[in-house]
């Protein structure tokens, strides 16, 4: 097993030192004999930050147990392993004319990683979180016993392992809803808009009349095209395939640039391309399911063109009302600081609840962007983001990030303390070892001063 393929898809930290087989680490936790802060369950390594890692401990590859168990072709129930791909559900599903509710903007993730992540997808503003369909799943613990949970059986384990990122024992296999749909295929949209303003103009509505909505953002456009971008609106087809496409595609980029390709007369050149090409027609088309939610699945190994250092993503949400004012703000501080992104992202967040104890999705605004890794000018980036999102009410994603500070951590999620009480001893993450250990650390001090 090589160390590159336990590393964090974001490649800005070290991979993982350590690797257990999960039936190994299975053995040790049925065994009551894994240590504190030993394992982390590791499934197909799409987060961008260390929240997959475990430097103290060792990862635990989940890959091998991906088998699908049972679906029910009458309610769009399946059963699967935790170690199973989006993709392999969704070409087993799609014959039978279902989807999953909710997907992320890859289909190489895993069904545990989906849950401990509760990742998000276009249409959120109608389906909620992914662990809005999660039934029931198997949570194996260290003190040796396999729990049941659901919202009615365990529920504050259901609540806490949804979300919690992996920290609460190794979920072994789950129960989710899949969604029926008419095809697999979408008709997309594509609207054009001037800046922010309009933007913001046309998302409430785009989202009442749309099962998916996601927004690009021309984040390098200056000047009278400050905030221009396209919005991107999609329903599945009436008639179309029902058949699932070959994941991934043929392009890859084969070797480690010495350096970041992704520079930003490159980026200036591809996003007028790009505006050009997805804007150019008002007409709906139809378009393969592939294209709409996993574009970047096409390219394999794209996260290698930012050069060895990596790249760092930085998904931020601010509340509806703080939106106009935070948005903008947080595109200006990138502009400053003479950074591209060459992915930039917004969408709006509706008001579907999760049941995860700790989820990032929240009503409002999200906006995604990426930059290569440069160093100390990139963190002092990143970390005026992290103030700008906070100083507006808003959270900065976890599982995307890699070098968050605590406090942006408690800000974000001021309820992390209800996660660790009921986080297993024997899991850690670097990110949690970072983050709330040290608000855990600091939060002791202060009560054994008092």
């Amino acid at each position: 097993m090589t160390a590159e393929r336990f590393g964090s898809f974001g490649r800005a930290t070290l991979p993982a030192p350590r690797v257990i087989a999960a039936n190994d680490a299975i053995a040790l936790l049925k065994g009551r004999a894994a240590k504190n802060g030993s394992l982390l369950g590791y499934g197909n390594g799409r987060s961008y930050g260390d929240s997959c890692q475990n430097e103290a401990g060792s990862v635990v590859d989940m890959r091998p147990l991906n088998r699908i168990r049972a679906f029910n072709v009458e309610t769009g129930v399946l059963d699967a392993d935790a170690g199973v791909l989006l993709s392999d559900i969704i070409a087993h599903a799609a014959p039978y004319g279902f989807f999953p509710a909710v997907v992320p903007g890859t289909q190489f993730v895993t069904l545990g990683g989906a849950i401990a992540n509760d990742v998000h997808g276009k249409n959120h503003h109608r389906r909620g979180t992914f662990g809005c369909h999660v039934v029931s799943f198997t949570l194996l613990r260290s003190d040796g016993r396999s729990y049941r949970c659901s919202d009615a059986s365990n529920a504050r384990l259901f609540r806490a392992t949804i979300g919690g990122m992996g920290l609460t024992g190794l979920i072994l296999s789950a129960s989710i809803r899949l969604m029926r749909v008419p095809s697999l295929d979408i008709v997309e949209k594509a609207t054009p808009f001037r800046d922010l303003g309009e933007f913001f103009d046309l998302a409430e509505a785009a989202d009442q009349a749309n099962e998916y909505a996601v927004a690009w953002i021309d984040q390098l456009a200056a000047s009278h095209g400050r905030g221009r971008g396209l919005l991107f609106t999609g329903n599945h087809a009436e008639h179309g395939s029902h058949k699932a496409s070959r994941a991934g595609g043929r392009l890859s980029v084969p070797f480690q640039p010495p350096f970041n390709v992704l520079n930003r007369p490159f980026l200036t050149a591809f996003n007028a391309a790009y505006r050009w090409k997805k804007g150019r027609s008002p007409a709906p088309r139809q378009v393969g399911y592939q294209g709409f939610f996993f574009p970047l699945d096409g390219v394999g190994d794209w996260n290698r063109l930012y050069g060895p250092k990596g790249l760092f993503q930085h998904q931020s949400v601010v509340p509806e009302d703080a939106a106009r004012r935070a948005v903008p703000a947080l595109l200006e501080a990138a502009r400053r600081a003479g950074q591209g992104s060459f992915l930039t992202v917004l969408k709006r967040f509706g008001t579907v609840r999760s049941p995860a104890l700790l989820s990032f999705p929240r009503p409002g605004f999200t906006l995604t962007l990426d930059f290569p890794n440069r160093g100390e000018k990139t963190l002092a980036l990143l970390r005026e983001l992290d103030r700008i999102t906070v100083e507006a009410g808003g959270a900065v994603n976890p599982y995307k990030d890699a070098r968050m500070g605590a406090e942006t951590f408690a800000a974000s999620f001021p309820e992390w303390q209800r996660l660790e009480a009921l986080r297993d001893p024997a899991f850690m993450s670097d990110f949690w070892a970072r983050t709330a250990k040290k608000l855990d650390v600091r939060r002791g001090t202060v009560e054994a001063a008092e």
